[in-house]
């Protein structure tokens, strides 16, 4: 009989697959009243978005023009805007293509800029588990196994296996996501001048 796998593109599915890393059973639901069901649903979502933030993924990156808010901040800034709901990380704000300084302020940002300027935000977001790619799903996998295997199997030896294979699945996803952006080239010339003086 032939085995078919699915992709783990839902919480529940993520989670029941580092069960299943640390050899528990998977969970059906996250409501089951089983230890492994309040572990998953108490330390998922921190353990997503730390992952998310992890580094700039490609496929959890946008950029939104941010709205002018009417109120000026009280003091240092002249302008504020709202940022982007859903943000978990923002990675810089521009005006025609320029990075300009800025500071957060809780779900704002304050900017010296003009009102007729357009600030577009570079940011994270909580990106869905349908769209992650399947590198990223495998070291999310392996970080919560990590959780599990420390609150589930109580095995310390299991747990520090976890950890390495979390920290090696991090970086070759790194590695791949990197990729998905134009090549930038190394400027040889200046180089190749001094050489053949």
């Amino acid at each position: 009989m032939a085995l078919t796998s699915t992709t783990a593109d839902t919480p529940l599915d993520i989670c029941s697959r580092a069960l299943i890393l640390i050899g528990a059973d998977p969970i059906s639901s996250f409501d089951d009243g089983t230890t492994e069901s309040t572990v998953a649903v108490n330390m998922y979502e921190d353990v997503a978005q730390s992952a998310l933030v992890n580094t700039r993924w490609r496929f959890a990156t946008n950029q939104k023009v941010l709205n002018q808010l009417s109120d000026a901040p009280t003091g240092r800034y002249d302008l504020a805007y709202q940022l982007p709901s859903g943000l978990l990380m923002l990675h810089a704000v521009t005006v025609n293509g320029n990075l300009i300084d800025y500071q957060m302020y809780g779900d704002k940002v304050y900017a010296d800029t003009a009102t007729s300027d357009t600030v577009i935000a570079d940011y994270t977001f909580r990106a869905e588990e349908q769209v992650w790619p399947s590198y990223f799903t495998l070291a999310v996998e392996f970080s919560l196994a990590i959780i599990f295997a420390t609150s589930i199997a109580r095995d310390a030896s299991l747990a520090g296996l976890m950890t390495d294979r979390a920290e090696v699945s991090m970086a070759k996803a790194r590695t791949l996501d990197s990729q998905q952006q134009t090549t930038r080239k190394l400027a040889t010339n200046r180089f190749i001048t001094a050489r053949r003086s």
